[in-house]
């Protein structure tokens, strides 16, 4: 257990290098958020996770081990119950929160999976570009003021 890895796991990797050779910049491992994301993009507003699928219980890939499998499946749900606290408070807080499954990350799916964070990156941005609803920006009417006096008709002298 001491050798398994919390941070610059394989699937990290992969995905942070795609990104930069995208030429998106990003913080990695930012303690200052709810549940450390692994990789931050402040500018547009996202922080991702990459879970690995047995740790975090992933429902597709996960599986409990048969040895001490009490344990496990409880020491599993409450990870899984972590990470929905730790992305329910980043969303309070305003972040688009993405979460990356190892088994995303297979070479057969990757490119898909790694086009689609990019979107969502983008489409993120894009949202936080998006101006303010109308209602927010409500106005006094005024009567117009004019430099000229009083009612002119022009073309009658």
């Amino acid at each position: 257990m001491a050798k398994i890895r919390s941070k610059d796991t394989k699937p990290e990797l992969i995905v942070r290098r795609y990104l930069w050779s995208r030429g998106y910049r990003y913080r990695k491992n930012v303690r200052g958020l709810p549940g450390t994301p692994d990789i931050v993009l402040r500018k547009y507003g996202v922080a991702i996770f990459v879970h690995g699928c047995f740790w975090h219980g992933h429902e597709v890939d996960g599986h409990i081990p048969h040895s001490n499998s009490a344990f496990w499946k409880t020491k599993i749900e409450h990870n899984k119950a972590r990470d929905e606290r730790n992305k329910e408070e980043l969303r309070r807080m305003g972040w688009n929160v993405m979460t990356i499954w190892e088994c995303q990350l297979k070479p057969a799916v990757r490119e898909q999976t790694l086009l689609e964070v990019e979107y969502w990156i983008n489409h993120a941005y894009l949202e936080r570009l998006k101006p303010k609803p109308a209602e927010c920006y409500v106005m006094e009417e005024k009567s117009p003021s004019m430099a000229a006096e009083g009612e002119v008709e022009y073309g009658k002298e």
